[in-house]
């Protein structure tokens, strides 16, 4: 094999590696419930959650185990509070910006747009069955970030650590892809731009599991109160105006956390 074409071909086979186990897990759990209750192979929202909740365990363990994402002490050890803090300040500030900005995007074709309907009732129901948050805010950002940051991106990074950005926004960009979710596009790539800044940074993926915990429970809250996987910014606060003012407030509780975090961050 062609030396300069390892790194980025191991970074995108962590991630083949990853969706494997996820579809392979998903064909299991349908496989099950189908013989259970012998109707139609459709996954249900408990049947995701097992799923998603199998291949999350499966993959922390896998990657630990082979050391596709190795896993260190020192950053914890140098108690990093005030740069955990900030990590999650600006996850809260960032939400709202991000989210509105991808509702403005133009609309789907009526076959996109009824995957994108069912994917969302999907995972309403998941948030709705015990255990959905311990799954969905806890697993599922701890296997991401070990498969997304801690192998992917530091490969990338290894590969060309002189153009850190344009590794950071391809790991963003295969984060944003492997969502598959043509709806949520745009939120994944720029946390995956936010949270390949704060690996790069630092060399931990700690800071990315913090950030990622709050934005999913955010995400989870929402859901619970609102029961509607299709509410919008401008229906939580009842019109655009206050939505916009929403989204001002929120950038100024981001920009100050990406200036403090910036200050605080430093490889351990």
């Amino acid at each position: 094999m062609n030396l300069e074409l390892k790194k980025p071909l191991t970074a995108i086979a962590y991630i083949v590696a990853f969706l494997a186990i996820q579809t392979v897990v998903q064909l299991i759990v349908l496989g099950a419930e189908m013989a259970i209750k012998g109707d139609t192979p459709q996954l249900d929202g408990i049947g995701f959650l097992i799923a998603m909740g199998s291949f999350s365990v499966i993959t922390i363990a896998l990657f630990a185990w082979l050391k596709w994402t190795p896993l260190k002490r020192t950053f914890i050890q140098s108690r990093p509070w005030t740069t955990l803090f900030w990590c999650f300040i600006a996850s809260l500030g960032a939400i709202i910006p991000s989210v509105f900005f991808q509702e403005q995007m133009p609309e789907w074709s009526d076959s996109i747009k009824q995957y994108i309907e069912q994917t969302a009732q999907t995972m309403l129901q998941m948030m709705n069955t015990p255990g959905g948050y311990a799954v969905i805010c806890l697993l599922a950002p701890v296997a991401e970030e070990m498969v997304f940051r801690g192998a992917a991106l530091r490969t990338l990074l290894e590969w060309k650590p002189e153009r850190r950005w344009l590794m950071i926004t391809l790991s963003a960009l295969l984060f944003a892809l492997a969502h598959m979710n043509p709806a949520q596009f745009i939120h994944p790539f720029l946390i995956g731009l936010l949270l390949g800044w704060m690996y790069e940074r630092t060399g931990s993926i700690i800071p990315g599991i913090i950030y990622h915990w709050a934005n999913n429970t955010v995400a989870y809250l929402l859901a619970r109160i609102y029961q509607d996987p299709e509410v919008r910014i401008t229906d939580i606060f009842g019109s655009q105006s206050r939505a916009l003012m929403a989204v001002g407030f929120s950038l100024l509780i981001f920009i100050p956390a990406i200036y403090q975090l910036n200050l605080w961050m430093k490889k351990r």
